[in-house]
């Protein structure tokens, strides 16, 4: 059974937060990226098989309302780590797609002291700065190289904005303001999260695409050396979506590492 609902978190007022939340089992949180909540739909589907999934969408995309609080990747990660106190979630596997991996590297940082997050998945993140591999500025890039610094097989996956409904090219420019809102622009990065990163004390599996051109694969490497219970896995034919462009690879991947965890808290 699959429920979409809006939750309160936080303090009075609280912030909003559209929810959808599925399956049975260990709680998963799974964070999407720039791209929206349809980019991680299938990896939701396909976790949900055996977990219990939590699947926010941002506040601001998609035509959510973005509460002023919302104002850097740091505070929208404190929201999240207040709806895990709120539904009072342990052994909680948090799983991240590019921009919602920075995020999951911040919440992560946020619970030590809880102990609420038991593990995480971080699929082509973004958030450090590694100065020998920067990241592309996407916000630079038309749709056409969004799909070539995206994807192993670009063709495939470009949409021609000109043929799309003018609703939905008003959603993703309004995606992208709201992008650039919260993760800065245009850095992109925290430069004191790499650094960070080496007081997790939780397992983390670490996924990227190996035609990743938004963040290379070298980007990754410094990404998972960067915590110390980190494990690396690049897939072959696949991008900076490696769960769209590869989604049986990636469940795989995914499944054997959430297989090797200890039974969930609580």
């Amino acid at each position: 059974m699959t429920r979409t609902d809006t939750r309160i978190v936080g303090d009075a007022p609280g912030i909003s937060l559209t929810v959808t939340e599925s399956g049975e089992g260990r709680p998963v949180l799974v964070l999407h990226g720039g791209g929206g909540p349809f980019t991680v739909a299938g990896l939701v589907a396909h976790l949900a098989e055996a977990h219990q999934v939590i699947a926010p969408t941002h506040p601001g995309w998609n035509g959510t309302v973005r509460d002023e609080a919302v104002s850097s990747i740091q505070s929208l990660a404190e929201v999240y780590s207040e709806l895990l106190r709120a539904e009072d979630l342990q052994g909680v596997v948090v799983v991240g797609s590019s921009l919602g991996g920075w995020l999951a590297a911040e919440m992560a940082l946020d619970d030590r002291a809880e102990g609420r997050i038991a593990a995480l998945v971080l699929i082509d993140a973004v958030g450090i700065e590694v100065p020998e591999e920067p990241m592309v500025d996407f916000f630079a890039l038309d749709a056409r190289g969004v799909a070539e610094h995206s994807f192993a097989d670009p063709q495939k996956f470009f949409v021609d904005p000109s043929t799309l409904p003018p609703e939905q090219v008003a959603r993703q420019a309004a995606n992208m303001q709201t992008m650039r809102a919260v993760a800065g622009y245009p850095s992109m990065h925290d430069s004191a999260l790499r650094g960070r990163l080496a007081e997790l004390g939780l397992p983390a599996l670490v996924i990227w695409g190996e035609s990743d051109r938004i963040v290379t694969p070298a980007y990754g490497s410094a990404f998972a050396a960067a915590i110390p219970d980190a494990r690396l896995t690049v897939l072959e034919n696949a991008g900076h979506l490696p769960h769209i462009e590869q989604p049986e690879a990636t469940s795989a991947v995914i499944a054997e590492f959430l297989a090797s965890l200890p039974t969930r808290v609580g």
